[in-house]
């Protein structure tokens, strides 16, 4: 196989090697082991993605488990209060309700108990 130099795979590995800045010894500095590297960075990367929304819905969860119960409620109560009262909102703004303005969590608490 003949030695390639041309622009193109140049260019494709310039890109490559870009993508693995940051990354320790041969990962960054040699071609397949970039791309390896690269690859598997990828797929880390479009895993947790998923993982953080998980996550994320996760810790409202217990804030709001955590204010609930500083008011004398559990969270499955007050939810279901919640939804009974019609009130539509997402785990996501009561947590920062309850996190960030816990005297407007507490009416929130008692108007729907």
């Amino acid at each position: 196989m003949r030695a390639k130099s041309g622009k193109i795979h140049l260019n494709r590995r310039k890109k490559l090697l870009k993508q693995a800045k940051g990354f320790r010894g041969a990962r960054h500095r040699l071609q397949k082991a970039a791309q390896q590297a690269v690859l598997k960075a990828g797929m880390h990367a479009y895993i947790s993605r998923r993982q953080k929304k998980r996550e994320m819905r996760a810790l409202w969860i217990v804030r709001i488990n955590a204010a609930a119960r500083e008011n004398g409620v559990s969270y499955s109560r007050l939810m279901n209060n919640l939804n009974k009262a019609g009130v539509a909102m997402d785990r996501k703004s009561l947590a920062e309700i309850a996190y960030s303005d816990p005297a407007a969590f507490k009416s929130l608490v008692e108007a729907t108990s």
